[in-house]
């Protein structure tokens, strides 16, 4: 089959197309023939060696973190699908590999896509449904009339974080560019900081939450927003020890993370509020109920560019360059 793929690791490294061996599948695996994939800035993170050594991956390496296609083939033990099902997925950590022409898929990473969704559109969901769900409702546990800054409003995970807020009944600030302005309002957002002329730090106080996707100097003045109680939560690090621990990391490491997440920490501390790092996990269960909510019009994508397969580089280069306004999406098949 077709994929592309990475032989190290680097800035400049391009993405090559190359003839690749169909993945085995497992008696827990779903093998998926991919219609669509879709770009996420972790992906050149990974490129770039950022994960490597929470992240062993054996090189060379199928790129690629979410998808939309067809189960064509299930392992044995498999109950939830079967050959035809039109499925999307973010697949687990250690079997990446969404920029092919297959894939195969741990059962309980995978959910039928949402009905009112092309698969170029569902293709854009899961890694930013989840990572959305899981920052504001497992780790923020936002509640109604609570408030939320949600930072980069325009990008794929502000997109959906701002549309899955409202949803909750949050309260709702985010932070873009003077272009994006009407497009996070249209999506929900109650408060917009034109970043390029205001100060964020200096406009909003009393915040039960805020999701950072930025920067370190962001991350601080983000502590500043927050009421006694407040929770930071990061996607872009440092990473800490609660991660350490939950992605079974060896002790150094767990010694690492801390030593990492320390400054951060005890600012936050100071500020009687609280940091965690999040590093979104796969999950068919939370999937399902992002399902519900698109199926039900509460939550709709926000797709920048699609790009043929063959492009697939020049998708990771559109999107390297930070101006795209939600998901960049390659259609597969």
């Amino acid at each position: 089959m077709k994929a592309f793929i990475i032989d190290r690791y680097g800035k400049k490294v391009s993405l090559r197309a190359s003839e690749v061996p169909e993945p085995a599948l497992g008696q827990n695996d779903v093998l998926v023939e991919i219609h669509a994939a879709s770009i996420n800035p972790l992906d050149s993170k990974i490129r770039d060696g950022e994960f490597k050594m929470i992240l062993p991956y054996r090189l060379p390496l199928i790129m690629g973190n979410d998808l939309a296609g067809v189960v064509v083939k299930v392992g044995s033990r498999v109950q939830k699908f079967k050959p035809g099902d039109e499925v999307y997925a973010r697949p687990d950590d250690d079997r990446i590999g969404a920029f092919a022409e297959f894939i195969a898929i741990k059962e309980d990473s995978v959910a039928i896509k949402p009905k009112t969704l092309t698969m170029e559109e569902a293709a854009s969901i899961p890694l930013v449904g989840l990572t959305s769900w899981q920052a504001l409702v497992e780790k923020g546990n936002l509640k109604k009339e609570q408030k939320v800054l949600i930072h980069a409003g325009s990008g794929g995970v502000g997109t959906f974080a701002i549309q899955l807020a409202k949803h909750l009944g949050a309260s709702v600030a985010t932070t873009t560019s003077t272009a994006n302005i009407e497009l996070v309002k249209s999506l929900g957002a109650d408060i917009v900081i034109d970043y390029k002329k205001d100060d964020f730090e200096k406009t909003l106080r009393g915040y039960d939450v805020v999701l950072n996707s930025l920067g370190s100097d962001t991350l601080e003045k983000s502590l500043r927003v927050l009421k006694p109680g407040g929770r930071l939560i990061s996607i872009s690090g440092p990473p800490d020890l609660d991660y350490a621990k939950s992605a079974g990391l060896s002790g150094f490491l767990k010694l690492v993370m801390r030593l990492l997440s320390f400054g951060i920490r005890k600012k936050a501390k100071r500020q009687q509020a609280s940091y965690s790092f999040l590093f979104m996990r796969a999950s068919g269960e939370q999937l399902r109920n992002i399902t519900a909510l698109i199926d039900s019009g509460f939550i709709r994508p926000v797709i920048d560019k699609v790009f043929p397969f063959e492009s697939t580089q020049e998708a990771l280069a559109y999107v390297d360059a930070g101006r795209a306004k939600g998901k960049v999406v390659v259609k597969v098949k």
